[in-house]
């Protein structure tokens, strides 16, 4: 049975809004070529496709010259960069205990390798952070502090402009992994004094996979993570240093920009302020239903409180996988199970043994569909 019920947005928003399909069909017919590498006239559509979405990306994170947002394939490529071009030997970093494997994989091998020190802090069962140990954790060297601005197991917001004013104040540098957040909480990087922000295309924003970005504050050079041909100083033997060039080595995904800056001007007419809250509402009507079910026990902040679109929980008489299989085989209700490349959300959790079921809505789940989640659920444990 197809899937009749996607509950699966944390992992890719579906469907795309029509608009989207319509500007990557539009930039396959007339801006298909290569951007900045000719002067004739599909290759100057190209690239202006390509500034096109800097700006609008740049209207919704409240960035001041487009040009400090690099254009990535995803959010692991975003971290990647900041991570491993900012970073030097000896530097001291500070995490969470929310923190993704794009986050974590990243500053473990620095650690291996040149010597990183990072201190990852905790979180609360619920997944909050208190912002008393993050101010207690900084050290002389101490050069960065990581975030993942919401939680995709929990479900929990951090307080981004709290932690940016403390970050600003240490002297360190404050860089957000917004997988979660990006087209869903507001975001501005210059209220929130955030350094770099790595965000995906593909989830909150409505764009295609194979889209993601990260800005730069122009106070910060980052050392490339690849290195080739941008179309521009060719001649040169070295990366540009202009940006974004000196970022973007290679031919960049042009058709996949056009459907990102038709998502992400849906994400503006809608406003993230009631894509939050139709998703908030839908999460809480999920939780009511589901902690009525027996032998079944939600993760995350409470009913109530704050939180994306994530809805986790674990069953004390079904494995997490066989669990979410059942609900995809016999219901159509498509979710995800295991441990969400978060081992250390499931440590805060207690879940590192079990994993979870994770059930994330988006601008487009209905409650009718939550209703059948909820009838599901409980039909499995009668």
């Amino acid at each position: 049975m197809d899937p009749i019920v996607y509950l699966d947005h944390a992992a890719t928003s579906w469907p795309k809004p029509p608009e989207v399909f319509e500007a990557m069909r539009k930039a396959m017919e007339d801006a298909a070529a290569n951007p900045g590498r000719g002067s004739h006239r599909m290759a100057v559509k190209a690239s202006r496709v390509l500034y096109g979405t800097r700006k609008t990306l740049a209207n919704i994170f409240g960035v001041k010259n487009p040009n400090d947002i690099a254009l990535t394939s995803n959010t692991t490529e975003a971290l990647n960069l900041a991570i491993k071009g900012y970073l030097h030997e000896g530097d001291h970093v500070i995490a969470t205990m929310i923190e993704h494997n794009s986050v974590r994989r990243p500053l473990e091998y620095l650690k291996r390798t040149r010597g990183l020190q990072v201190d990852y802090v905790p979180v609360d069962e619920e997944g909050h952070l208190d912002l008393q140990l993050i101010e207690g954790a900084f050290r002389s060297n101490t050069r960065l502090v990581v975030c993942s601005h919401s939680s995709n197991l929990l479900g929990s917001i951090v307080p981004l402009y709290e932690l940016g004013d403390i970050v600003k104040r240490n002297g360190a540098v404050l860089l957000v992994d917004a997988a979660q957040s990006a087209g869903m909480l507001d975001i501005n990087v210059e209220d929130m004094h955030i350094g770099m922000l790595a965000f995906p295309g593909h989830k909150g924003l409505l764009g295609p996979q194979g889209t993601g970005g990260l800005y730069i504050s122009p106070n910060i050079d980052l050392e490339p993570l690849m290195h080739g041909g941008t179309g521009s100083q060719s001649e040169a033997t070295e990366q540009p240093t202009v940006r974004p060039d000196r970022y973007e080595a290679g031919t960049p995904n042009t058709v996949g920009y056009a459907g990102l800056q038709a998502g992400v001007e849906k994400v503006l007419e809608w406003t993230p302020q009631h894509i939050y809250r139709h998703e908030w509402e839908l999460t809480q009507y999920m939780m009511e239903g589901l902690q009525e079910v027996r032998d079944l026990r939600l993760l995350g902040p409470a009913l109530g409180k704050a939180r994306t679109g994530i809805v986790a929980f674990v069953s004390e008489r079904y494995s997490a996988s066989e669990l979410s299989f059942r609900l995809d085989r016999e219901y159509g209700i498509a979710v995800r199970a295991g441990y969400h490349c978060t081992p250390l959300a499931h440590m805060a959790s207690g879940t590192e043994k079990t994993g979870a079921v994770r059930a994330s809505v988006g601008i487009s789940t209905r409650r009718d569909e939550i209703d059948l989640m909820r009838r599901a659920i409980a039909e499995i444990h009668s």
